[in-house]
């Protein structure tokens, strides 16, 4: 399949520009990741250092098993030209090695999850030794324990891959234990919360923008795969109430009251929202036979070429990166944090004095190697529909 063929040809047929854009995102995402690919692994982020000539260069710094495990869900679609290309003349299957080689020191549900589902698209033989300890971590969990719901959905979406390829057995049991955990997460609420299970009073009512991307996409992809109505349904559920939330230049927000659906506090704006984790959810809650949303997907990539709140470019094309964020100039977050107790106490409550004393005028000068991956996985990938009469 060529780039025009799948989501890229529809998104064409829709908006011509922003197809446009995409296209030039993924060069330059595969052309961007080399540079943080280090011994077989990515690091955490690429920082921006102002040089005495006034020019920006992007500095390597730390090492991340997510970010490389979320790579590898981006490249794995690539064919091999394009892996070698965006892993320095490795394959994804290199990657995979990698990660599942150091899976005995990985103690996070989250990142188990995602390595599993990467051994999974790229069809390692490591898959088993995913599937294996995130079973191990699963059984740590003690009962009532919360749960991030970003690592139950990337659970979720792990299993779903690992049982397209291996159907019925303890797989099947798995799913659907992911699967109730999830939906007993969403419950009554119009959106995510951050955690499944007790949280901070004054934050329970609180749900960040992946807290929404990850279960869409996950609930979509089993529904995809199953037919599982319920999963659809909340999947929906969730669309719309991001895209009911979306500015009107196109931004997708960052904090909800899941209660309602209402913006608690809208910044700051990602990159990799516009460009990449929008999109994915969205677009594989149409490929599995839900509602499509590309034109809320299409105004949203419009925010990076030409958004209210800062002037500077965020695609660096010099660089071959993004720069992450447009924010208030509040590193203590005082704006969230208020914003949260105000509605925990009075819902709809935002402070809006707030707006005019923390403006969101500042840009956050570093890419981290996730934002590329999921760019890739966004706009490379396709969901197969395995379900028989799932469409719309």
């Amino acid at each position: 399949m060529t780039r025009h063929e799948g989501r890229l040809g529809a998104l064409a047929e829709i908006d011509a520009s922003a197809a446009e854009l995409v296209d030039r995102m993924v060069d330059l995402s595969i052309r961007g990741l080399p540079p943080g690919y280090v011994n077989g692994e990515f690091v955490f982020t690429r920082r921006g250092k102002l040089g005495d000539d006034g020019r920006w260069t992007a500095v390597p710094e730390g090492r991340s098993v997510r970010y490389s495990a979320i790579v590898a869900l981006g490249v794995a679609p690539l064919p091999e030209d394009g892996q070698r290309a965006a892993l320095a003349g490795d394959l994804v299957g290199d990657l995979v090695g990698n990660l599942v080689r150091g899976l005995p020191q990985v103690t996070n549900l989250g990142d188990a999850a995602l390595i599993t589902w990467a051994a999974a698209e790229a069809g390692h033989p490591g898959l088993d030794q995913g599937l294996a300890r995130l079973a191990e971590l699963e059984a740590g969990l003690r009962e009532g324990e919360p749960v991030y719901t970003v690592e139950a959905a990337w659970a979720l979406a792990a299993l779903v891959a690992a049982h397209r390829l291996r159907p019925g057995g303890e797989l099947e049991k798995r799913m659907a234990r992911a699967r109730e955990r999830l939906l007993a997460g969403l419950g009554d609420d119009r959106l995510y919360r951050h955690v499944i299970g007790p949280a901070s009073w004054y934050r329970a009512h609180v749900g960040c923008f992946a807290d929404q991307v990850y279960p869409l996409q996950a609930l979509a992809r089993l529904h995809a795969h199953t037919g599982d109505q319920a999963a659809l349904n909340a999947a929906e559920r969730i669309a719309s109430g991001i895209c009911t939330a979306q500015g009107e230049q196109g931004q997708w927000w960052w904090h909800y009251d899941a209660r309602t659906g209402g913006v608690v506090e809208g910044y700051p704006v990602y990159s990799v929202h516009q460009l990449s984790m929008a999109p994915m959810a969205l677009l594989d809650l149409a490929d599995a036979g839900g509602t499509s949303y590309m034109k809320e997907i299409a105004l949203g990539l419009h925010w990076m070429t030409s958004r209210p709140e800062v002037d500077d470019e965020l695609i660096v094309e010099e660089l071959d990166l993004t720069w992450r964020k447009a924010a208030r100039d509040d590193p203590k977050k005082i704006v969230r944090g208020a914003r949260a107790l105000a509605s925990a106490l009075s819902q709809g409550s935002r402070l809006g004095v707030l707006d005019r004393i923390y403006p969101p005028l500042a840009v956050d000068r570093e890419c981290r190697p996730y934002e590329l991956g999921w760019l890739l996985y966004a706009w490379v990938f396709s969901l197969p529909r395995d379900v028989p009469g799932s469409g719309r």
